[in-house]
């Protein structure tokens, strides 16, 4: 029974093997599917097909790609062109997407021989041509065969309907001329003049209608809050009455003295002079009432909780430059003492970004050309022009010296005292390939970039990289001019590179 079974076992073995013989034998004499792969300032072409055969039917599967969203052309009109050397010409359409981004155009030249094809998109919101050079067709299935050599380069299949469901990008890459950098770490502050404090002058009582909050903005001369002066005896009322009625019952004395003194001037009983004196002591007298009244005043101001004052003469507490408070420390009626700080305002639409560069890079900072500020979150690079000094003092507990920038501000791009980065540069390096920094993937510690081969194919490469400047990178080995990287995706592609699995195709390849 045993040895029926490992008879019957192998007699599969061997079934199976044969038939896996006459369908690799069939599909030796199938020609192998073809595929071109396009660009235009406008859109990506990738189209696959079966050579081109006289009299038969090759279905060309065109993917078309939007170059300003990587997304795919949803809708249009395809058509594609054959030309012969005589100037003839055949032409096949597909009036609408079979999917969006994909069209399929049935493809049945009238004889052999060589065309010109080209694609053409219209009908729609955007129109292309692409020119693809010269295509053969054969006479008969056998000629159309050939070898498909093994590529020299390890690719990755990533398909259209997966770069279309991504963000996903790519880029020419080109020789450029980077500037060599120094990226440090740096930080806001006030630029000079650029930060006051207001405090009280005196003692006294705040008055203060509406409290203004931290982060308001406030405008040069603008009136804070309101100081009330202290009486010189606050806590002896009587004596303040006392004060009052005294200068009261005197300037009731200096006007009857000058009363009397008109009276007498007019007979000619006295001198003219004589009325000037009393005048002097009645103006005198009025001066002594009103103090008194006002020091009354002050005393009933200064024991009323809400801090209003009524009647009493105040000194204003004005912002002496436009900016933003940073601290209020003001309650309405509260007591502060001479020299207290009040508020505290910066001015933020003009701050200084202080580099903090480490006492090593002295020799590089001496060929200093220009900076760029690294704002979190903020994309591009913001180049800094207005340079306010190198520092020459290098700090001895952290070994660094500063090098300040003016900023302006107005944007509320940073913050006072933020922590960001400066990138300052010096020399000009030597010109190489460029790409974006986000083309460099790290694959288990070794940078490597993804060249787009053909629509669907991409080529990893190893790469030696040299400076940065403003988002971007020097490719010293592992990348040409003019090809094509991927800046935005690569990482998907790198794990896509990493499964052993092949994704499922929507259509033929």
């Amino acid at each position: 029974m045993r040895k029926l079974l490992c008879l019957a076992i192998l007699l599969s073995a061997y079934g199976c093997r044969q038939h896996s013989h006459v369908g690799e034998a069939a599909a030796e004499h199938e020609p192998h599917p073809e595929s071109f792969s396009h660009w235009t300032t406008k859109t990506e072409l990738f189209a696959e097909y079966l050579p081109l055969v006289a009299g038969e039917t090759s279905r060309f599967t065109v993917h078309l790609t939007r170059l300003d969203t990587f997304k795919p052309v949803e809708s249009g009109r395809v058509e594609i062109r054959l030309q012969d050397a005589g100037g003839a010409g055949q032409s096949f359409t597909a009036a609408n997407p079979a999917r969006p981004g994909i069209f399929e155009v049935d493809v049945k030249p009238a004889q052999a021989g060589q065309y010109r094809i080209s694609v053409q998109l219209s009908g729609g919101p955007l129109e292309d041509t692409h020119d693809l050079g010269v295509i053969d067709c054969t006479a008969t299935k056998a000629e159309a065969l050939h070898e498909h050599g093994p590529g020299t380069e390890e690719k990755v299949a990533f398909l259209k309907e997966q770069q279309w469901t991504m963000d996903f990008a790519t880029a020419i890459i080109e020789d450029r001329q980077l500037r060599v950098s120094i990226r440090v770490p740096a930080e806001v502050l006030p630029r000079s003049g650029g930060e006051a404090e207001v405090a009280a002058p005196f003692d006294g009582r705040l008055v203060v209608e509406n409290v203004p909050a931290i982060g308001a903005r406030v405008q040069q001369g603008q009136v804070l809050a309101s100081l009330l002066p202290p009486t010189s005896t606050p806590s002896d009322l009587a004596s303040l009455r006392l004060n009052r009625e005294e200068a009261q019952l005197a300037l009731q004395l200096a006007s009857k003295d000058r009363e009397r003194a008109e009276r007498l001037v007019k007979s000619g009983a006295a001198p003219a002079k004589r009325i000037e004196e009393a005048l002097t002591v009645e103006a005198t007298q009025q001066a002594r009432l009103r103090a008194a009244e006002e020091r009354l005043a002050q005393y009933d101001n200064s024991s009323i909780a809400d801090g209003e004052a009524r009647g009493a003469k105040l000194f204003s507490l004005r912002a002496p430059i436009s900016g933003v408070l940073t601290l209020v420390d003001v309650a309405p009626g509260a007591n502060v003492k001479s020299g207290q700080t009040l508020f505290r305002i910066v001015d933020a639409d003009t701050v200084y970004v202080s580099a903090i560069v480490p006492e090593a890079e002295l020799p590089r900072v001496r060929e200093l050309s220009g900076a760029k500020l690294e704002i979190p979150g903020g994309g591009e690079l913001k180049t800094l022009t207005n340079l306010v000094s190198i520092g020459r003092v290098v700090d001895p507990e952290s070994r660094t010296f500063s090098v300040v920038y003016q900023v302006d501000n107005r944007d509320r791009g940073i913050a006072i005292h933020q922590t960001i980065h400066v990138h300052l540069l010096s020399r000009l390096a030597e010109v190489a390939p460029v790409v974006p920094e986000a083309a460099v993937v790290d694959d288990s510690g070794r940078p490597v970039i993804f060249i787009q081969e053909s629509g669907e194919t991409f080529v990893r490469r190893p790469v030696k990289l040299g400076i940065r400047e403003s988002g971007y990178v020097q490719v010293l080995e592992g990348a040409f001019p003019g090809e094509r990287v991927v800046t935005m995706g690569a990482y998907l592609i790198r794990l896509s590179a990493l499964s052993n699995q092949v994704p499922a195709h929507g259509h033929v390849h």
